[in-house]
């Protein structure tokens, strides 16, 4: 069982480029205003990204930064020179033509490629809502794949070819699961007491793929436990100390993020969807369903139906 790949699946995490930037001399952009988190990768030079409450930051060429959704940041040639806001315009211009956005007056000598990522909200287990509110990864600990899909994306934008926006939104995709690669080995301290936390604990993480594997399952603490050989106070110890959440709090949560995707995305009967999550009584499930996400089931597939239309 991937775990990760089954949350990133079911919470509907998805990449899309913002924009190629080529910069040169002194210069300075303010980013406050972007869909979802944001992924600088810095394929040649180097540049400063500054965050409010953190320290300005280096970036080498290979260095690549993470920053969650609504983190206004400035990139620029060297900390406090005034920036001037993203155009907009530009960017949507230069997306267009496949060609970069220009920053400052002299030659280029530092080049950007800029990733945003969004998710479904409604859903409550997510991977990008445990990453730390600054996330730098050195180019020495990237890897050759990392560069390699950097590089590959640079290329795939200045060049665009037969299928280029298919290949686009294959690397962007990969360029997050590296970004999870190349961080976790390191990250014991950031992860704990968030999802990721099940990396540090082997144990919670085989009771969690039991969980991902049957969620319909009559799961108890007790029976999960057995499941992985050992005793129900050990898991009970342990599954809040890795995730923050107990088992029994974590397995409905799981279930109420798989019947939210199903309720949106299939016309199943509401038995139905209760039966597939663990639940053969349907008020039960609807209280239950209410608790999690503020609405009765069917009252939410109409609401989740209508924000799309």
């Amino acid at each position: 069982m991937d775990l990760v790949g089954d949350v990133l699946s079911v919470s509907g995490v998805r990449g899309a480029l913002g924009a190629r930037l080529e910069a040169g001399g002194d210069w300075a952009v303010a980013v406050d205003d972007y869909p979802g988190a944001a992924l600088h990768a810095v394929t040649a030079g180097s540049a400063w990204v500054t965050v409010p409450g953190h320290e300005p930051l280096r970036l080498a060429e290979g260095d690549v930064v993470f920053l969650p959704a609504e983190t206004p940041h400035v990139l620029g040639s060297a900390p406090g020179i005034a920036a001037g806001p993203c155009d907009a315009d530009a960017v949507a211009r230069a997306q267009a033509t496949g060609e970069a956005v220009r920053a400052g007056s002299g030659p280029a000598h530092t080049w950007i490629v800029t990733i945003h990522y969004d998710c479904d909200h409604a859903v409550r287990t997510q991977v990008l809502d445990a990453l730390p509110a600054l996330l730098h990864i050195r180019a020495e600990l990237c890897g050759a794949g990392f560069g390699d899909t950097v590089r590959m994306l640079g290329r795939e934008l200045a060049s665009p070819q037969i299928a280029t926006a298919a290949v686009l939104n294959s690397l962007v995709d990969i360029m997050l699961i590296q970004l999870l690669r190349a961080w976790l080995p390191g990250a014991a301290a950031g992860r704990q007491g968030t999802w990721l936390g099940m990396f540090g604990d082997p144990l919670v993480r085989r009771a969690m793929e039991r969980i991902h594997a049957e969620p319909a399952r009559p799961w108890t603490t007790a029976t999960l436990a057995s499941a992985i050989a050992v005793s129900r106070a050990t898991l009970s110890r342990r599954f809040p100390a890795a995730i923050g959440q107990s088992p029994g709090a974590y397995l409905t949560q799981w279930r109420m993020d798989l019947a939210a995707t199903r309720l949106r995305t299939t016309d199943q009967p509401v038995e139905v969807v209760a039966a597939a999550v663990g639940y053969q009584s349907v008020p039960a499930f609807s209280r239950a369903f209410a608790r999690s996400h503020g609405d009765t089931p069917g009252r939410y597939r109409v609401a989740s139906r209508a924000g799309r239309d």
